[in-house]
């Protein structure tokens, strides 16, 4: 099967862990397939055999020391090797693939996750990769063993009544007709449980990050529902899954217990008359026992590797989500770049059902020039500044920085040349120093700090109770929004790039915010080529050049004064706001 022989790609550095593995269990597997035999001479042989009572008893406990060494001495450290080695593996294979995701999921373009809930994708990174550690355990490993002892079994079997071991077996193609009739079935199933319970992770993802705009709106009754809506449908999912799985057990359990009583039966008869002896009678039912428990752990194990599989199917078919955005193999890297931009006939939509979001535009940034992006919401200006560090690329048309197209530099480079403040600043949960650090993990502390003075955040982070190492909530929750945004601003500081975009930075926070913010900006973009995504037209009165962006089209360009005198869009803006 493709999956499962993609998925040995990741199980392939560790097959001498596993081969030591299987031959350890065989030993461990080996062992209590001697009781049966045990049995057989302790009946036959010291119960029924000649000599005295004394005589007996004493091969009885000789033999019996010899079998409690065995099982105290050499089988516990053979199980434990097993144990740990299986696991260790197993282990190992989940890290390298979740590596590998992890890896994947940083290189999937922005236009992926706008389309895909977060908890699906933490659903197959988490509960699929999971899932599939089964295969390696049994799969890889308890399946042999399984095999091997039930080989083992059949042979000491045949040594001793070849008859009554060939009616032993004759119940085995049961055992594979009912394999082939129940497990394609439950593979489906499996797999649209696995994606009902990815939809609730989606679903309770979102609503525990809503969870202030849910409280707001008093709308708790009404999530409930929707919440019950959505685990009633992996509820569904599950227990469809489930009656078919229960069906399969039903049937592989009453073959397994066909067996014993077919073996009694006939045994019996040939006890009753003279044809077989006791013990052989107790050691086939004892190796009845161990051959059918094999099978039976095999039927489960088909059901466990009929779930690991379908999670490999959902494994993989995330591993193929291509990538939007490709470096071509003979990219450049972005490195010291002067900051001179240029959009020549740029186009660009989302998807390919989707109208233009910008058309046939152009527009041109010299080295060191702040260039300020204005206009109603829509119109494509943060679109526009997206395209400069390549989280998309241009549908028509070409982008230039420093005179080479944006496509033909090494993605990742670029962004590194590239320094943003976004309205919605994103904080991860650790402290103030380590998100300051972002701009540059190898800053040193004196570094750090400097930046955060640069950006006017010095002051109040020295008043927060851990200083620098105050750890500041899930997307900087303990933190005003100004103060988010200075954090944001000194991590750019950090990074000292040549290229800047600020889009509407300001735009949500109050006027002393505002202060502040606006005057780390401008000494952030201070020789520095810059893109401004203005809201409040007040903040970029100074800017080397102002442009207009309507339906996607530049409608007007120039300095302030020069849109003020022109009696043009920019001054109905401009006009409307001072009025406000």
């Amino acid at each position: 099967m493709g999956v499962i022989k993609r998925y040995m790609e990741f199980v392939k550095p560790y097959k001498w862990k596993i081969i030591l593995t299987v031959l350890i269990g065989i030993i461990k597997f080996s062992i209590p397939l001697a009781i049966p035999l045990l049995l057989k001479y302790v009946v036959d042989d010291i119960i029924q055999g000649s000599g005295t009572v004394e005589e007996k008893t004493s091969t009885l406990f000789i033999v019996m020391a010899v079998m409690f060494a065995i099982f105290l001495v050499l089988r516990p450290p053979v199980e434990y090797y097993r144990q740990y080695f299986a696991q260790w593996t197993a282990s190992k294979v989940l890290y390298d693939i979740r590596d590998r995701l992890f890896s994947h999921i940083q290189k999937l373009s922005l236009r992926y996750y706008a389309n895909t809930r977060t908890g699906e994708i933490i659903s197959r990174v988490i509960n699929d990769v999971e899932q599939t550690k089964e295969f390696v355990i049994i799969g890889l490993m308890n399946v042999w063993l399984d095999v091997m002892t039930i080989f083992i079994a059949i042979t000491i079997m045949l040594t001793m009544d070849v008859k009554l071991t060939l009616i032993s077996i004759v119940l085995f193609p049961l055992y594979g007709l009912s394999v082939k009739f129940f497990y394609g079935r439950l593979r489906t199933l499996t797999r649209e449980r696995s994606q009902a319970l990815a939809e609730v992770q989606g679903h309770l993802h979102e609503r525990v990050q809503g969870m202030p705009v849910i409280r707001s709106f008093a709308i708790e009754d009404h999530e409930q529902k929707q919440f019950d809506h959505e685990n009633g449908n992996f509820l569904g999912k599950a227990i469809r899954h489930t009656a078919w799985n229960a069906k399969t057990f039903a049937v592989v359990n009453t073959i397994t217990d066909l067996a014993p009583l077919i073996i009694i039966t006939v045994a019996g008869y040939h006890v009753i008359h003279g044809s077989l002896t006791v013990g052989t009678m107790v050691a086939f039912f004892g190796y009845i026992e161990r051959l059918y428990n094999p099978l039976r752990r095999l039927i489960n194990s088909s059901t466990t590797l009929t779930q690991s599989i379908a999670s490999m199917d959902r494994l993989f078919e995330f591993i193929d989500e291509p990538y939007e955005l490709k470096d071509k193999p003979n990219a450049v890297n972005a490195d010291r770049l002067k900051g001179m931009i240029e959009f020549k006939n740029v186009s660009f939509q989302y998807e390919k059902t989707d109208e233009m979001i910008l058309q046939n535009l152009s527009l041109k940034a010299e080295q060191g020039e702040t260039i300020a992006l204005v206009g109603m919401s829509g119109g494509g200006k943060s679109t526009l500044v997206s395209l400069i560090p390549r989280f998309y690329d241009v549908t028509a048309g070409n982008l230039y920085i420093d005179g080479i197209d944006v496509r033909d530099y090494q993605a990742r480079s670029l962004r590194n040349q590239v320094g943003m403040v976004l309205q919605d600043t994103f904080l991860f949960s650790e402290s103030i120093r380590e998100n300051i650090s972002i701009g540059n993990p190898e800053a040193s502390m004196e570094e750090i700090i400097e930046a955060a003075k640069a950006a006017n955040a010095h002051d109040f982070i020295m008043e927060l109770p851990g200083g620098y190492d105050t750890k500041v909530g899930e997307r900087g929750v303990k933190l005003s929004g100004g103060q988010k945004q200075r954090i944001s601003i000194a991590r750019v500081f950090l990074k000292n790039p040549p290229l800047l975009i600020l889009d509407e930075a300001t735009s949500a926070l109050d006027l002393e915010s505002e202060h502040y913010i606006q005057e780390a900006m401008e000494k952030l973009a201070k020789d520095r080529t810059t893109f401004i995504v203005a809201h409040r037209l007040s903040t970029i009165t100074h800017a080397d050049k102002i442009v207009v962006i309507e339906n996607g089209q530049v409608a007007e360009a120039g300095t302030h004064e020069e849109l003020m005198n022109r009696d043009g869009h920019y001054k109905h803006l401009f006009t409307i706001q001072k009025l406000s």
